[in-house]
């Protein structure tokens, strides 16, 4: 990869202004490295910013179809890029090719298309009596993503920025950074602006908090732990900046009494395992009635130990390795500390699989029996490891679904909609999701609580990133 030890600078790519300093990126399938990045500094990040700024006048003045026509660039010069980006994620985070190609790099196209659909109806202006009512560009936003899913989260902030009229700084995870560096090559291919678009590559305590402190950057949009957007969040308090995050969860799924069992545990194990289970939205808490419970963890059981773990670019995987060795230590830990407080241990377990050796692979693992202090029930895991929770009473399992420092999605499985509905209503967090839907690009994404602010997708998410201008007297009363 060309650029890799550079940074998309103002327009073109330039060396690290400090010297170049690398990290290497590893392969989480081998543990071995494949391909380093340059790691920014302060300098870099003011270099970045300086261009941010100097573009914001221009860019903000544009018009809807200017901006319209470099977004429906950009998609082409995504699609054209499309397979080298899956490929890439797959590589660098360990996702089986077959999520790769259809989910990962797609979500990349999806959230794009529609920003510009958002866009094509999105008015700036409204007038209300004499006064009007004026939606304008934040200004500078700078963007730190996670290794999770990276295009997801590059799109959902780059997308609305440009329908904005902002200019940016993007960091991207350093753990998986080589996808990014192919979206600001096909950027730079759409034609955007000099100093619109810039990416830093660097680690979180360097690069990220030079972005969060910047006095001359407007907005930080940081998707990440919630411990990490803590940390955000008070290095961007001094400039009272806007601070947008979506951060961790534990989010609840409810089979009520009246649920097709087999359909719903069956959907919510496959849903926790998917991508490893590095999905900050994944349904890692199952409440089942207590009637139901052993009949629960036999169905869990069934359904989770066929699931083929294995290299990302071997055909039927569905378990590719978690991202990195870090991450791999802090699943064993807690899968240790669900046996060593008494959970059911119903599949899994410490260590990798049997036929596996060497890559950061986790067996899927679920847990039964369990309580709510345990420390499995209470902390993001971020890994392939479900814990099934016995309840006695649909009262009882609200409160205790909602009873997190977390908000950011939950999960309702019943034969009625209407029942359904009236458990939906009771959830504290920011998605609820009945009966496993399709995903909807439209539906607003961000949590409550400690799962973050603001939103993401569609209009929601452009929102986030524009001021609100109230000229009073503007038209002759």
């Amino acid at each position: 990869m060309s650029h890799a030890l550079q940074f998309y600078i103002d327009g073109a790519w330039v060396d690290p202004a400090d010297g170049l300093k690398t990290l290497d990126v590893i392969d989480p399938s081998t543990e071995e490295a494949f391909a380093q990045i340059a790691l920014g500094s302060q300098a870099d990040v003011d270099r970045a910013v300086a261009a941010a700024r100097a573009a914001f006048p221009a860019f903000a003045a544009t018009s809807k179809e200017e901006r319209l026509a470099l977004m429906r660039r950009l998609l082409e010069a995504y699609k054209a890029r499309y397979a080298e980006v899956a490929d890439t994620l797959s590589r660098e985070m360990g996702a089986p090719k077959e999520l790769a190609h259809r989910a990962q790099a797609g979500m990349g196209t999806a959230h794009l298309s529609k920003m510009i659909e958002t866009l094509e109806n999105f008015e700036f202006e409204e007038l209300r009596g004499s006064t009007l009512i004026s939606k304008e560009p934040i200004g500078v936003v700078g963007m730190i993503t996670p290794w999770n899913w990276p295009i997801n989260q590059i799109m959902c902030k780059v997308a609305p920025a440009l329908a904005a009229g902002c200019t940016m700084v993007l960091k991207p995870s350093e753990i998986a950074p080589l996808n990014a560096i192919i979206f600001a090559e096909a950027m730079h291919e759409a034609g955007v602006p000099k100093g619109v678009f810039n990416l830093v590559n660097g680690d979180g305590p360097t690069v990220g908090e030079a972005i969060a402190r910047h006095p001359q950057v407007d907005m930080v949009s940081f998707t990440g732990s919630t411990r990490a957007g803590i940390l955000v969040a008070k290095a961007a308090a001094d400039t009272v900046k806007r601070v947008h995050q979506e951060l961790g969860g534990k989010s609840a799924n409810i089979l009520l009494d009246d649920v097709d069992l087999k359909r719903a545990v069956k959907l919510g194990v496959e849903s926790v395992m998917r991508n490893s289970g590095q999905s900050c939205n994944a349904p890692t808490r199952m409440f089942v009635p207590a009637e139901l419970h052993e009949d629960a963890l036999a169905i869990a059981k069934a359904t989770a130990e066929p699931l083929k773990v294995g290299a990302p670019s071997t055909d039927s995987v569905f378990l590719g390795p978690v991202v990195s060795e870090t991450q791999y230590d802090k699943i064993q830990r807690l899968i240790e500390s669900g046996i060593k407080e008494g959970a059911t241990l119903v599949t899994g377990g410490p260590g990798r699989p049997e036929d596996l050796n060497r890559g950061y692979y986790v067996r899927p693992t679920i847990f039964g029996g369990v309580t709510d202090e345990m420390t499995i029930a209470r902390e993001e895991i971020f890994g392939p490891v479900l814990s099934i929770l016995p309840y006695e009473s649909e009262a009882e399992v609200i409160a205790r679904a909602n009873d997190t420092p977390y908000g950011l999605a939950s999960y309702i499985q019943s034969g009625s909609l209407e029942r359904a509905r009236k458990v939906a209503a009771q959830m504290r967090s920011g998605n609820v999701y009945i009966n496993y839907p399709a995903w909807d690009a439209g539906a607003p994404f961000g949590g409550y609580k400690q799962s973050g602010n603001g939103r993401e997708y569609a209009d929601f998410g452009l929102e986030e990133f524009l001021e609100i201008k109230g000229t009073v007297g503007y038209a002759a009363a």
